[in-house]
This record gives C-alpha cells, sequence and structure tokens, in this order.
C-alpha cells in the first residue's frame, strides 16, 4: 500500500487566528489547530526542574484545559486524546456530573476518612455498583488508590486464603506469564513477566514466582493451528508447571485477559480463560485476573471475563473505574474467597492510609453511573467494530504493520521490520516513540500510547488506541485516519535514514 498524500490531511486542519483567552478551545471539528507564535518552543515546552519526571532530558507540550476528548495546550493546539491517557479517561475530560459528585463530598469535611475506624455511605455504594456490574458473581470489593497497589493486595490476599486454612501451608508459588505487566511495586512487578521493567530490581523481586508463555496467537500460533488446539498447548504448559513446582505449593495464576502496555492489546483467543481457570481450580489454586487497563468496560464488556463468562477468584480494576477524576482501583472478590475469611480470622492483613476514602468513592460511583446510564458500554463495542474496520480497511496492507489486534476500544498495531518474518526493529530506532512524537505534533494533534519489547520483551514496537467510550462514528473515522496518515509519514521518513 502506497503511503497516503498528506495534502488531504492539510485540509482537514484548519488554522485559526488564536484561541479564546478565556475558556476552553472546542470547536466540534476534529482538525482545528492554532499556529504558535514564534517564541512557542520556549514558551510552550516546560522542562520540570522539581519533579523527577518520566524522562530528566525532555521538554513535554504544557497543558491548560481539557474538556470532553480535547486537550488544549498553551500554544494554542487542540489535541484529540485517542488513547484516554493510559487508557484511563473513559468518559473524557471534565465531565460536570462527576465533579459535582466530588464537590459534595469535599463540602462535607470528609474527603479522607481512616478506614480502621469510620464507614461512610457513599463508599459502600460504589462498592454495591461494583459487585452489581458482575451480576453478583463476585461478592466484595477492597479498595486502594492505584493498579499497583490492588495487585499488591491481591497476591497477599491469595496467600492469605491458605494461611488461614493452614498456617503452615506449602502454598507459596505464584505462576504467572512472560510479556504481562501487573504493576510497578515490588510485588507487583515481581509477578510482571516484562524483562526490562524488571531488569534494574532483579535483586529485590519474589523468587516464587514462574512464568509461562503468554496467550499471543500473532507470535505463538503455528500454520494451520486452530484456536482449541492452540488452548490445548497452552493448558498442558500450565498443567506441567504445575507438576514441575508440586500442586500443592501452587497459590494462583495471574493473567491479563487482553495484555495492555506490555503487549499491546493482545486478547486472549476463545476458551483460553476457562481452560486456565480448570488448571488451577484441579489442583485447589486460585485463578486471578488483572484488569486494571482491560477492564470497566474498555473491551465491550463491564469486565473482560463477561465475554465468556469465566469468573476469577480475585480480579483487580482501576483505570476506567474512576476514569481518572480519582485515583483509585480494587480488587474484586469472590465469594470463595470472602467465605474463607468469614469462617477464619475475618480481616484482611493489610491495609493502607489512602483506601476507601470518601472523595474517591464518589467519583468512581459517578464516573460507572454514567457509563450504565448512558450505555457507553454497548457504544465501546460498536465503535470498537467499526475502528477495527477502519484500521484494517487503511493499514492491514502497510508493509510494517505486522498485526491489527484488540477488542471493544482497546486496539494495537504491532510494527515489524519484515511482514513475512515478523521480525521486529532495532529497539535503538525507537519506531513507537517516533510515531508518538509525530502523532502529538502538528499537524495531526492526537495521542497514541507507545510501547515496547512485545516481540520478544526487548525488541518489538506498538501503539495503543483506546479513545473514550463516548466516541462517535465520526471520532472513529477521524482516530483511524489520523492513525494511518502517522505511520505512513513515519516510516516514509526511516526508509530514508
Amino acid at each position: 500500500m502506497a503511503p497516503t498524500a498528506l495534502v488531504d490531511l492539510a485540509q482537514h486542519h484548519k488554522v485559526v487566528a488564536e484561541a479564546p483567552s478565556n475558556g476552553l478551545h472546542l470547536s466540534n471539528s476534529h482538525h482545528t489547530t492554532v499556529t504558535p507564535k514564534e517564541d512557542a518552543p520556549s514558551r510552550n515546552l516546560k522542562r520540570t526542574e522539581f519533579l523527577l519526571d518520566r524522562n530528566l532530558h525532555k521538554s513535554f507540550p504544557l497543558v491548560k484545559s481539557a474538556c470532553g476528548n480535547y486537550i488544549n495546550l498553551v500554544d494554542g493546539r487542540t489535541v484529540f486524546d485517542a488513547t484516554s491517557g493510559a487508557a484511563v479517561s473513559c468518559i473524557g475530560h471534565g465531565d460536570k456530573r462527576v465533579i459535582k459528585a466530588m464537590y459534595s463530598v469535599l463540602n462535607t469535611g470528609i474527603p479522607y476518612l481512616a478506614t480502621t475506624f469510620w464507614a461512610c455511605e457513599v463508599v459502600e455504594e460504589l462498592c454495591k455498583e461494583l459487585i452489581a456490574g458482575t451480576d453478583g458473581k463476585m461478592a466484595r470489593v477492597y479498595l486502594t488508590g492505584s493498579g499497583s497497589e490492588a495487585m499488591e493486595a491481591a497476591i497477599k490476599l491469595a496467600r492469605q486464603v491458605f494461611y488461614e486454612k493452614d498456617p503452615a501451608t506449602r502454598r507459596v508459588n505464584f505462576i504467572a506469564r512472560e510479556g504481562s505487566y501487573h504493576g510497578n511495586t515490588i510485588g507487583a512487578l515481581g509477578m510482571s513477566g516484562h524483562p526490562v521493567r524488571r531488569a534494574p530490581y532483579e535483586p529485590f523481586l519474589m523468587d516464587n514466582v514462574h512464568h509461562v508463555t503468554a496467550c499471543n496467537p500473532y507470535r505463538q500460533r503455528t500454520d494451520g493451528e486452530s484456536d482449541t488446539s492452540f488452548v490445548a498447548r497452552k493448558a498442558a504448559e500450565l498443567e506441567a508447571k504445575f507438576q514441575e513446582l508440586g500442586p500443592e505449593t501452587v497459590v494462583a495464576f495471574v493473567a491479563e485477559p487482553v495484555v495492555g502496555a506490555a503487549l499491546g492489546c493482545v486478547p486472549s483467543v476463545p476458551g483460553y480463560l476457562k481452560a486456565m481457570r480448570d488448571v488451577c481450580h484441579k489442583h485447589g489454586a486460585l485463578f486471578i485476573l488483572d484488569e486494571v487497563m482491560s477492564g470497566m468496560g474498555r473491551c465491550g464488556t463491564l469486565h473482560a471475563w463477561q465475554d465468556e463468562d469465566v469468573v476469577p477468584d480475585l480480579q483487580t480494576i482501576g483505570k476506567g473505574m474512576g476514569g481518572g477524576y480519582q485515583p483509585v482501583a480494587a480488587v474484586l472478590i469472590s465469594s470463595r474467597v470472602v467465605n474463607i475469611l468469614l469462617n477464619g480470622s475475618g480481616q484482611f492483613i493489610h491495609g493502607q492510609t489512602y483506601q476507601g476514602m470518601p472523595v474517591q468513592a464518589a467519583a468512581a460511583l459517578e464516573v460507572q453511573r454514567i457509563v450504565r446510564e448512558e450505555g457507553l458500554v454497548d457504544n465501546v463495542k460498536r465503535q470498537g467494530l467499526y475502528l477495527e474496520k477502519c484500521l484494517r480497511s487503511r493499514l492491514a496492507g502497510h508493509p510494517n504493520v505486522g498485526d491489527i489486534r484488540g477488542r471493544g476500544l482497546f486496539w494495537g498495531l504491532e510494527f515489524v521490520k519484515n511482514k513475512i518474518t515478523k521480525e521486529p526493529f532495532d529497539a535503538r530506532l525507537g519506531v513507537a516513540q517516533r510515531i508518538l512524537e509525530a502523532a502529538i505534533s502538528a499537524p495531526f494533534n492526537m495521542t497514541m500510547y507507545p510501547g515496547t519489547g512485545c516481540a520478544d520483551g526487548f525488541r518489538g514496537d506498538h501503539v495503543i488506541l483506546a479513545p473514550a467510550y463516548n466516541v462517535t462514528k465520526e471520532d472513529i473515522e477521524h482516530i483511524a485516519r489520523v492513525a494511518s496518515d502517522v505511520v505512513h509519514l513515519v516510516f516514509r521518513k526511516l526508509v530514508n535514514l
């Protein structure tokens, strides 16, 4: 496929003189930019002086405000947020209902309460809403402030389940997957199978976490292999790992139904989750799903496991739970686990200062009510199918787009040097980062979420598209068009290096 000409793209980006000085620049068009003044680079890019930022050698564009799916920069540009930040802002930015709900709690003077002493109605209402979203198939909620904290809590709770029944239990091992990312605390990172992220901290990570291969059909399926055969091979690998460790020593198996940042939206194939759960339950181990990034509606069902009704024993959620309005995440807990606590100590031996805060709960509760009342999960499924169609139409034939994969509004593009051999690019080229930098700059003005290591843990570039749940057909067409134009431009430049 020949690179798309940029003539049409320029027509889509109407240049105006100046953004409104007293408010948000929110044209209904996706294609409005402002020509920056000559001093824009020094005025509008910020290299932090006191914050330990993601990259101390880089300057970042300054954000002035945001509303809906748009982020407004100091240089006058309006950027379309096609990634919801990091798959977080699921209902967009600046929703007045959520802000009002947060203010109502702030106005009581109790945005924070020590859960050691007190209970709060809005916290219980949030938990009731979350359990209802599972159709009652989960029983309790443990609230935390981030996805990493949720995974840390799930690890400890899984171990305590067996400790409650027998303090001398031999169940000390966890099984997770290569190419996974479960968080950045020491425990959550130890569970992760992403070698680059683990590397600096290997001496500190748990040595009782063992990894099997991911469920990545693009990289692992043999020619002509059916889903059934592929799943059987994965189940056999997990069974072999149980036998290697001793089935009586395994606490749990942990997996992401759709692997997000680490692999670039790789969904499990049909039947995989059930097969993995069956192996776990055969040996009395727990089945844990990490849905921090892929859950809460992102994949076209409120919970990714609901696509095939494979209920976990423990589940972590985050990101889309609070939509970015508050730092909030949670562990959803099955009756099986809750009943062991109820019949034992009656408590989870764990706690954090900022858990179950009323202001966090108010924000998350309102986000979830909006998602439910406005039927946004159905929109995710509908617009997700259209996004897939648009991406495949524009990019499936590109010689460097190896795979287009995802579910709902959670889509990844994996880039390869050779489409036949699937050879990844040299990591030093920074292909995914180049695509982000091109996308977020004029004239494109759209976010794309970059990642590396999806081929072998070190090499392999991908980008993620994960827009808000309320996107329209017009939004989807814009996202696919800009993504295509950016990809064609970046690879055209790479060829000329």
